[in-house]
């Protein structure tokens, strides 16, 4: 059982719509805070979009996630998991990005997810766009590469785009493969479709023994039966999850930069966190929230409910 200080404000105490938002109403303890040895699951903003190769705006992401999870209540309804009485979680803050310059940015964000390794702290980040996910794999990989259960309509496994040396939100996976962060045997991409410019990052997943599941496959087959194999590909070593809101069909999540049609509903887009139960989460994020596209806010709700459904699976990783 936490310590009072880790539990959420409840809804009884503070009306939902009051007082200053954090993720899930927990407390605020920065890396300066007294109390920061106590953290056991930290939950992270990562307020950064310079590398979107179309339409901007996940830098926005973190700050309506955190206004939208003020919804977030004490139990889940599946689980029976009260996951702020079983582990110590608490709202660490942004992570101050340079929003002019990519590669400092990276440099930033990674010195701080290891940091976080360093205190033992697991991180479950709010982006952001989805190159954010390569420093906090940077952060937290060691001297053995991590697994990946990445829900997404795209692989992210592209070159480096128009010939440069600057990486973009396109190309985090392949070069978390390339650095030796990711275990690409360990690695399942589930739910991937969408046109295509070329069919290099299926290259890529082939000649590296990466697992794409397109969505085709996922509705084909069933959720159930997908998310066995899934579990089995990534097996019981510590995993990261990667969760892109575009995964999600735009009739349900329209607040994103690169929509694909076809996706799963808001039950679905639950379902396959929920499949997850089990496995030995380290770290995850949600990204490419983008509220500018959905004024709504109903795709920052889902993103902060997603969230929700991975801090449970994340902390049942952490207490067994």
């Amino acid at each position: 059982m936490t310590d009072a200080f880790f539990r959420p404000v409840s809804g009884m105490q503070m009306p939902r719509f009051a007082g200053i938002a954090t993720f899930m109403r927990l407390p605020h303890v920065p890396l300066d805070h007294p109390r920061i040895g106590e953290v056991e699951i930290g939950l992270v903003g990562m307020p950064f979009d310079s590398a979107v190769s179309n339409r901007p705006g996940p830098r926005h992401g973190p700050r309506a996630m955190r206004d939208a999870s003020t919804m977030i209540r004490a139990e889940h309804p599946i689980h029976r998991l009260r996951p702020f009485e079983t582990a110590a979680c608490a709202d660490l803050g942004d992570i101050g990005p340079n929003p002019v310059d990519v590669m400092d940015t990276l440099d930033r964000f990674s010195a701080f997810y290891r940091d976080l390794k360093r205190r033992g702290i697991r991180p479950l980040s709010a982006g952001g766009d989805h190159l954010c996910t390569l420093p906090v794999l940077r952060g937290l990989a060691g001297d053995t590469p991590l697994g990946l259960m990445h829900f997404d309509s795209h692989t992210d496994l592209f070159p480096v785009y128009f010939g440069g040396k600057v990486l973009t939100h396109g190309n985090p996976f392949r070069a978390a493969v390339e650095e030796g962060l990711l275990d690409p045997k360990r690695m399942v991409q589930i739910g991937i479709r969408g046109t295509a410019y070329d069919f290099s990052d299926f290259d890529f997943a082939a000649a590296n023994g990466i697992r794409i599941i397109r969505i085709e496959e996922l509705f084909a087959r069933g959720i159930a039966d997908v998310m066995a194999e899934a579990r089995e590909i990534v097996g019981r070593a510590p995993t990261y999850l990667s969760y892109d809101i575009d995964f999600v069909d735009p009739s349900v999540a329209p607040g994103t930069g690169t929509p694909e049609w076809g996706g799963p509903n808001a039950f679905q887009a639950m379902q396959v966190v929920r499949e997850c139960m089990g496995l030995d989460i380290v770290g995850a994020d949600l990204v490419e929230v983008s509220p500018p596209f959905d004024p709504t806010g109903n795709t920052a709700y889902l993103g902060a409910s997603l969230m929700f459904e991975i801090l449970c699976v994340m902390v049942r990783a952490l207490k067994g």
